[in-house]
């Protein structure tokens, strides 16, 4: 591969992987703080892991490739495990892939670290010859060479094999019968140990969002939630339920002899060089408890708003409100429609050291560096409503609360907003306009409503088509009567081994944001109902979800039938 004389911001930029200014700001970021540009636009959200290889790659004249590609396979009966160990392959981030008389290729994270070649060089006799690939890649590949992506299908294969002796359970009935010595006891056996720790690693790896564990009355089912479907994974024996449940719990700080009530609680995992959180919730059911184990990765979610999803157009009516000096901004949608994700990611943008900025939220789901966040406490009396009560006196610039439930909470978010506040808050709400029918079914006057709110946006999430599968079609005249400019060519889902033979690998959003222009404020002020005010707005230029959701069809980011099942038909 020939070199290129262009540098790695100059390649991402013609490849329109990122803009002008997101290369500025990602070179004034490595000028105050140091560090490889590729890393700094990765943390800022700007580029892909997979972008930042490429790029190298064509800067450097290194050859390149991905996990998916199926290229990151060690040559078979060359015994390179026996060349390179396991722990220095893991250490250095590197996976010996081919031998050819005293030529050594090795896939690596970081072709520049000369002292990793110098060392490889010595330690095998072999000149090198490197491969790029990304960090995450390459761990994936040297855990499945040296054998630890089979170790969770090993520890539930032997699960079947252990004795089991008086700790068989098939009703809550023998659960209540195992006294507290004895299930702290079990839980700290080394082969649950290692179950529970293959369970958390294989989600954290295979990107999934909750991990569901439930008794069945002859078996435990397992599942892993990814890019919003639930997929089952191979079980461990029925006899492992409580030392399993027990195991987590001890982890989560939750009472492991409360087995008749629900219990909440969390704990805290390293991944790699980052702190993942995780949310635990238990409760008790006919045969046993049921745990679900939300996995908060920070690392995963973008904050830049342009990342997001937005259509061009909605993203301006969006950048405009949240630059308000005060008025009440809300996020509509369902639970896990990333409502929450967006305002962080409003948050982010617009925060600055001028600005006092404070939130109220339950759970608090990701911590945001120069923003007061505080975990609403609803046994206590440290609910929405209370807490913003109280933030008020704080000298805020801008609130931020979880969720309007209640005429009181929606009272004082209006108050705020009407006396120069700027409040972020969320509602559910199917659209954009229904928001503000809720708000009057609330209590809400009319005027109040024109008075404080200044923007609404309704959210989705679809699920992104595979880049290394997604398959391109010609389209139907049936099925491009629903998209507005009709391209060639559209594309469906296929499945590799990158996606899982799923045809899908993560999420993007999709948005209807509603600006409150005087006309809107005008009807609402006369009564007009959701769908009139839709109806107005969307003659005005309004990107509606399905608009939205077709619009990537139409691009390429998703599929045409996930556009469509992901959103409701318009009026």
């Amino acid at each position: 591969m020939k070199k290129s004389k262009l540098k790695i911001g100059e390649i991402l930029l013609h490849a329109g992987i990122i803009t002008e200014e997101q290369l500025k700001e990602a070179l004034n970021a490595q000028k105050e703080g140091g560090g490889r540009l590729g890393e700094i636009l990765i943390k800022l959200g700007f580029a892909q892991e997979k972008d930042i290889v490429e790029a190298l790659g064509k800067q450097l004249g290194i050859p390149y490739t991905f996990f998916s590609k199926g290229l990151l396979k060690p040559a078979p009966e060359q015994d390179l495990n026996k060349i390179i160990s396991e722990d220095f392959a893991r250490q250095y981030l590197v996976l010996p892939l081919s031998r050819n008389l005293n030529s050594l290729t090795v896939a690596m994270a970081d072709p520049l670290d000369l002292i990793t070649i110098d060392n490889l060089r010595r330690m095998t006799g072999c000149e090198i010859n490197p491969i790029l690939t990304t960090k995450s890649d390459v761990l994936r590949a040297v855990s499945e060479y040296y054998g630890e992506r089979s170790m969770l299908e090993e520890a539930i294969k032997e699960s079947y094999e252990l004795e089991v002796e008086d700790v068989s359970v098939t009703d809550v009935s023998d659960e209540e019968r195992l006294s507290l010595d004895e299930l702290i006891a079990k839980a700290e056996e080394a082969p649950v140990v290692k179950l529970v720790d293959l369970i958390l690693k294989q989600a954290i790896e295979d990107r999934a969002s909750d991990i569901h564990i439930e008794p069945m009355h002859n078996r435990i089912n397992i599942r892993y939630r990814i890019d919003g479907v639930l997929y089952e994974i191979p079980p461990p024996a029925r006899h492992l339920l409580l030392p399993l449940i027990s195991r987590i719990k001890i982890l989560s700080r939750l009472d492991i002899a409360e087995k008749r009530l629900p219990q909440d609680g969390g704990f805290v995992v390293k991944e790699e060089d980052r702190l993942i959180d995780l949310r635990v919730s238990s409760i008790p059911t006919i045969y046993g408890e049921k745990v679900v184990i939300r996995i908060l990765d920070k690392g995963s979610v973008p904050l830049d708003l342009r990342q997001l999803g937005f259509e061009k157009e909605s993203l301006a009516d969006f950048d405009r409100a949240i630059h308000q000096p005060f008025g009440l901004v809300l996020m509509t949608g369902p639970t896990g429609s990333g409502k929450t994700t967006t305002l962080y990611a409003a948050l982010n943008t617009i925060k600055s050291g001028h600005k006092n900025i404070i939130t109220i939220e339950d759970p608090v789901e990701y911590k945001l560096d120069g923003i007061n966040q505080v975990q609403a406490r609803p046994n206590i009396g440290l609910t929405f409503a209370g807490g913003l009560r109280a933030f008020l006196r704080q000298d805020p610039d801008i609130l931020m609360v979880g969720e309007v439930r209640d005429l009181e909470t929606a009272e004082i978010c209006i108050k705020a907003a009407l006396t120069g506040h700027l409040v972020f808050s969320t509602l559910h709400t199917n659209d954009a306009a229904g928001a503000i029918s809720r708000l009057l079914d609330l209590g809400i006057e009319p005027f109040l409503v024109t008075s404080s709110l200044t923007l609404v946006a309704a959210q989705r999430l679809v699920r992104r088509l595979c880049l290394e599968c997604k398959e391109a079609y010609e389209p139907t005249s049936e099925m491009l009567k629903y998209v507005q400019s009709a391209p060639e060519l559209m594309y469906r889902a296929k499945g590799c081994d990158a996606c899982n033979q799923t045809g899908y690998k993560g999420r993007i959003a999709i948005y209807e944001v509603l600006y409150l222009n005087s006309d809107i404020r005008v009807m609402i002020s006369k009564g007009a109902t959701d769908r009139e005010i839709k109806q107005a707005a969307v003659q005005k230029g309004l990107i509606t979800l399905r608009d939205s959701a077709i619009r990537k069809a139409a691009e390429g980011v998703t599929s045409l039938e996930e556009a469509m099942s992901a959103t409701i038909s318009e009026f």
